[in-house]
């Protein structure tokens, strides 16, 4: 499918995937699409790992073990969400996408945490422990807002609640899409200014129970999906949410199933 007329750039945003915990298939999915879409510029909302090592939740109620037992693991987990990151990448650079903004999640706030803890471990801030610059991503801290024609983003945990994108239009008066809450909401609105919409994007992580044991069994609205964003002149914008099902989604009218 070529670009409209009036289309002057195109986007694929990707949501929460939380490696090692990625959904494969979806991830699969992903590079498919990417590979079809041929997008102009790629943004990762954040949630990139799911960063257990170093998550402070994990020895709540517990006594931490010794230093080297906790980077034994985070070195685990820092090759994992490396060989996740490579295979998203092989799949931009066959299509010559190389402008890519990562925006960091609160996940990635833990690794950054445990380095301001730990400072003579430097290399493993997410900037370092991912090689952003190597692999040419635009890094951006969490919690900022980049904001690309009328559209920004952010990782998504500034205003939360049951409605949570009615509460950012409130909040923030602008469009605005985010990962985070790992479901799938869109609201729109008006104003003098015309309409604005919040897209919450859903998430790519793995959303079987036993993959997700805090949960402890209970229902939830996740959903595994990601955005084709066309750019027009003026920075106006359009949305096509991508849902995945099963891992298989439609893009432009092709079946796409993904492999694990």
């Amino acid at each position: 499918m070529k670009k409209d007329d009036g289309v002057v750039k195109r986007a694929i945003v990707t949501p929460d995937k939380h490696a090692p915990l990625h959904d494969r298939k979806a991830i699969s999915v992903l590079q498919q699409a990417i590979e079809l879409v041929k997008p102009d510029l790629y943004i990762d909302l954040g949630d990139v790992g799911e960063w257990e090592s170093v998550s402070h939740w994990k020895w709540k109620n517990r006594k931490k073990p010794p230093l080297e037992y906790i980077v034994n693991d985070l070195v685990v987990d820092v090759q994992s969400v490396n060989d996740m990151l490579d295979d998203i990448d092989e799949s931009l650079d066959k299509v010559n996408c190389d402008v890519k903004h990562f925006i960091a999640g609160n996940h990635e706030e833990w690794l950054s945490s445990f380095v301001i803890e730990h400072p003579y471990l430097p290399q493993y801030t997410p900037q370092k422990a991912l090689k952003l610059q190597d692999r040419g991503y635009t890094y951006h801290q969490a919690g900022k807002y980049v904001k690309i024609g009328k559209l920004a983003y952010y990782h998504g945990h500034h205003f939360g609640g049951q409605y949570h994108t009615a509460n950012h239009l409130r909040k923030l008066s602008g469009s605005i899409m985010y990962g985070h809450f790992h479901s799938f909401q869109m609201m729109s609105s008006t104003g003098f200014n015309g309409p604005i919409e919040a897209w919450c994007i859903g998430c790519m992580k793995d959303m079987s129970s036993e993959k997700n044991a805090w949960l402890k069994g209970r229902p939830h609205s996740w959903t595994h999906a990601f955005a084709i964003v066309d750019y027009y002149k003026g920075g106006q914008f359009s949305v096509t949410p991508v849902k995945i099902i099963n891992g298989q989604a439609s893009v432009w009218g092709q079946l796409i199933k993904g492999d694990k």
